[in-house]
């Protein structure tokens, strides 16, 4: 019969090798299989010492891999659901470029032209809001299509 933390540290390097994951979803994920916290935290410590686990790589590459679509408050938001802290979420957020060319980036997908209404304006505001961009980076877009 298998040792069962060999069997657990195999099932996190199987989680592993598909994508980057952060410590607390590798835990919520294993949890199950391990027979008990201690076991648990034995192996992730163990993945992060040998390097193959770690919050601050899974956040730059969570960053890089959605900036395109995403403001920082929407990334930060997800980051923090994954469990990432706050000092990871910080290193990992300038990976994803100046927020307000993204948010005319994603301005320009949706809309392509100048809003005609004070109504439409609204409505184009809302959505970058809802994507997660700043206040001043939608100023920025804004200002910039008035111009």
């Amino acid at each position: 019969m298998p040792d069962p933390a060999v069997a657990l540290r195999v099932a996190a390097l199987r989680l592993l090798t598909r994508r980057d994951h952060s410590r607390a979803e590798l835990m919520s994920k294993l949890a199950a299989q391990a027979e008990s916290a201690e076991q648990l935290e034995a192996v992730l410590d163990a993945l992060q010492a040998e390097r193959l686990l770690s919050d601050n790589r899974f956040a730059t590459q969570r960053v890089v891999a959605r900036a395109g679509r995403y403001g920082n408050a929407r990334l930060k938001q997800e980051l923090r659901q994954k469990g990432v802290g706050d000092d990871d979420i910080a290193a990992a957020l300038p990976e994803g470029g100046d927020e307000a060319e993204r948010c005319r980036a994603v301005w320009a997908r949706k809309f392509r032209e100048l809003p005609q209404s004070a109504e439409e304006r609204a409505k184009q505001m809302r959505f970058l809001q809802y994507r997660g961009f700043s206040g001043e980076a939608i100023r920025r877009v804004m200002r910039g299509a008035d111009e």
